[in-house]
């Protein structure tokens, strides 16, 4: 059930085409190993987590279902302390930065917006 003391988000799944391509790009902007299976018809390669810690988990996926898009909702991945560090890999890695880093305000800190290489609209953020 969902409420102010669950996680709203239990996991997640970002589309990729080409699941090797967008493992290379996430590895590199986040400096981090994904994990790879296939499951149901799918190719997954999954954001570093651990089982029970309570927090929310996701991967990457490719199958028939799976399309990247520029539109729809906004995942926004946590940047870090910083996430100037994330997003100057970006564009290095295939990427593109769409919105450079932008202060929200003091109490929640700062977002920008980027597109991966799969054609997926993302977002980060962190507090400083």
């Amino acid at each position: 059930m969902m409420n102010a003391q669950s996680n709203n988000i239990n996991w997640f799944e970002i589309p990729a085409d080409n699941i090797e391509r967008a493992k290379t790009f996430y590895e590199t902007i986040f400096e981090i190993e994904m994990a790879q299976q296939e499951m149901n018809g799918m190719k997954l390669a999954f954001f570093p987590y651990e089982m029970g810690s309570g927090k929310a988990a996701g991967a990457l996926a490719q199958s028939e279902q799976h399309k990247p898009s520029m539109d729809g909702s906004i995942l926004y991945l946590n940047g870090g302390s910083d996430l100037s560090n994330v997003l100057n890999r970006i564009e290095g890695a295939g990427g593109k930065v769409l919105m450079p880093k932008t202060k929200i305000n003091e109490e929640i800190g700062y977002m920008a917006f980027f597109l991966d290489t799969e054609g997926n609209r993302l977002a980060l953020h962190s507090p400083n």
